[in-house]
């Protein structure tokens, strides 16, 4: 076993302890970090959310009180997820197929101490990622000419987070902080492309390579299919690794009014690498594996700016806006695919995406009932990234309005149990084009997901 993939094991053994990825929110990015975050619509740039504050705004760590804080966490994410066949009317769901499929769950641990002016703390989060599961019988895994395959949908996308972050307290109004990121990242796919979209990538010069010419020789070809998955908790058929950061600040105006801003840098993330097996579908040949290495290149994460507000309104009510620009353009034009087949032979793939930068604003709200109890609700709006034309139903990550509320229990002086839910509104979405649809296919996407931390202080 080479030495990142014990890492990779032992990272994902300790952080996920068995549990599975969580379904991304906006797009790819989990809507908030933290139940207090969470709860709150997401914000987090501009206010103290505890130490997954570093996740937002490092900066906003010189805001907590004296004293080191450890902080356990869970995500449990259920998703509903349908896929219609707009000509047939077939419509198949995501659901529990396999080992490694929902509901989905994301851990979240990290350790802050307060030291002076200096703000210091690392942690372990998901910060997001994607699950689907279709199963092999539905019209996903028919090929052209309703040819039945028996060949899986899926995908299962994990991104995680190691971040080592540092807060600075300047003067009475104003703190400055900064992260550097470690990242993996790993994902599994199963995914069947009929003939038509197979002709539609090459006809466009989105395919080529020495195996083009081979799919083009079966008597009658009906699809191909990509199978990069590991049938396992912690599997992932593809992985790697990279780094990434921030840096913020917070400024108090007045004593009631805090500002906030964040800048995290676009990813820097290896090939994601594996083994793979493509599997030429014919109708006379029958089924045809090639098994090989498979490369998904230049596969990151974007670079988001955000801006924060937050005013104590009353000595128990505090008030809360984040608006981030996220920029999913400059990463997500195409998916590009490398196979190299064992007994010889290459296919390069451009799967299209063209997603758009993506505009989120976060309002929240927090309320102290009392010394032990805070209650706190919160709305997240975002602009749709991703385009119809070339939607897949594998990758449906279009949620984009949430709606989300909780609390904050006090069980003694040092210890807290915070607890969010959130709501992602039904989104649905059409697509009628190749290459990345044979069938016009409508999908809808909606996800409820709830949020448990531990915080003790000392």
């Amino acid at each position: 076993m080479t030495n990142k993939k014990m890492m990779s094991l032992a990272l994902l053994s300790a952080l996920a302890g068995g549990s599975q990825v969580a379904q991304a929110t906006d797009v790819f990015r989990l809507e908030g970090f933290g139940a207090v975050s969470r709860a709150m619509g997401g914000t987090a740039v501009a206010q103290d959310v505890g130490p997954a504050g570093m996740m937002s705004n490092p900066a906003t760590l010189s805001l907590a009180a004296d004293g080191e804080q450890v902080m356990g966490g869970l995500d449990l994410v259920t998703t509903g997820i349908d896929v219609t066949n707009k000509t047939t009317g077939e419509r198949v769901s995501s659901s529990t197929h396999a080992n490694n499929r929902g509901p989905y769950m994301a851990p979240e641990l990290a350790y802050t101490k307060r030291i002076g002016d200096w703000s210091l703390g690392i942690g372990a989060f998901a910060q997001g990622g994607l699950g689907t599961e279709y199963g092999n019988g539905s019209f996903l895994s028919r090929a052209t000419g309703g040819l039945a395959t028996g060949l899986d949908n899926s995908s299962r996308l994990l991104v995680l987070n190691i971040p080592i972050a540092a807060s600075f307290k300047v003067n009475e109004q104003l703190s400055v902080g900064g992260s550097f990121d470690a990242m993996w990242q790993g994902l599994n796919l199963n995914l069947l492309l009929g003939a038509d979209q197979v002709g539609s990538l090459i006809g466009s010069g989105r395919a080529t390579g020495a195996l083009v010419p081979v799919l083009g020789g079966f008597p009658a070809l009906r699809g191909a299919h990509f199978s990069l998955t590991k049938n396992q908790m912690l599997g992932s058929g593809v992985d790697s690794w990279g780094y990434s950061g921030r840096l913020g600040m917070v400024y108090k105006a007045t004593p009631e009014t805090t500002l906030g801003a964040s800048y995290s840098f676009k990813s820097q993330m290896d090939d994601m690498e594996g083994g793979a097996t493509l599997t030429a579908v014919d109708a006379i040949a029958g089924q045809v594996p090639l098994t090989g290495k498979i490369k998904i290149k230049d596969f990151q994460m974007p670079a988001h700016l955000d801006l924060g507000f937050s005013q104590r309104l009353t000595s128990q009510w505090t008030v809360a806006a984040d608006v981030s620009r996220v920029f999913w353009k400059d990463v997500m034009k195409n998916i590009q695919v490398g196979f190299i087949a064992d007994a010889g032979g290459d296919l390069n793939i451009l799967l299209p995406q063209d997603y758009k930068d993506q505009t989120v604003l976060s309002l929240g709200s927090a309320y102290a009932v009392n010394d032990r109890l805070t209650v706190r609700g919160g709305l997240r709006f975002a602009s749709q990234a991703l385009q119809s034309s070339t939607l897949f139903a594998v990758i449906p990550a279009t949620p984009r309005k949430h709606l989300s509320a909780g609390l904050t229990y006090a069980l003694s002086k040092q210890s807290k149990i915070d607890v969010a839910y959130s709501h992602a509104f039904e989104e649905s979405m059409d697509n009628n084009s190749q290459p990345n649809t044979s069938a016009p296919i409508q999908v809808k996407h909606a996800q409820d997901n709830l949020s448990l931390n531990y915080r003790y202080s000392f």
